[in-house]
């Protein structure tokens, strides 16, 4: 089972994408947004069916406590608006720390400042993706 995982932030959209057997996540590309969400979604769509992808696995950014806040709830708007338009399931799953987790990573590989800003979006889906996959959801 392929799985893309999204990090939707503000400005881009981190994609990560399993291997076929939903072992794997890895960092695919980021998506600048466009000039509104169904441009973006519309992209979204496209990316998933050219990824030939069984699932799309969305970071939900609860709070440290576990509540959902404003953002999640902007995620949440959007997951629903969203899974109009791709032609497989779409779920969230708790991103608490990945961001952070992958600004540490890249941080220890030398990327500093526009590098990493460059690539952190799509580490982070990459790093929400496979503690998705590490949980058996995919089977």
């Amino acid at each position: 089972m392929r799985v893309v995982g999204l990090d939707l932030g503000s400005r881009r959209i981190g994609v990560a994408v399993s291997d076929p057997t939903g072992t794997i996540a890895s960092p695919h590309r980021a998506v600048e947004r466009g000039p509104d969400r169904g441009s973006d979604h519309a992209a979204l769509a496209r990316l998933v069916a050219e990824l030939g992808a069984d699932r799309v696995v969305v970071g939900l950014p609860l709070s440290l406590s576990g509540a959902a806040g404003p953002a999640a709830r902007g995620v949440t708007e959007e997951v629903e608006a969203l899974a109009k338009v791709v032609a497989v399931p779409v779920e969230t799953f708790d991103e608490r720390l990945t961001t952070t987790t992958a600004e540490r990573a890249l941080s220890g590989q030398g990327l500093r400042g526009p590098a990493r800003r460059r690539v952190v979006d799509k580490v982070a889906a990459a790093v929400m993706l496979q503690a998705w996959l590490d949980g058996g959801r995919g089977r």
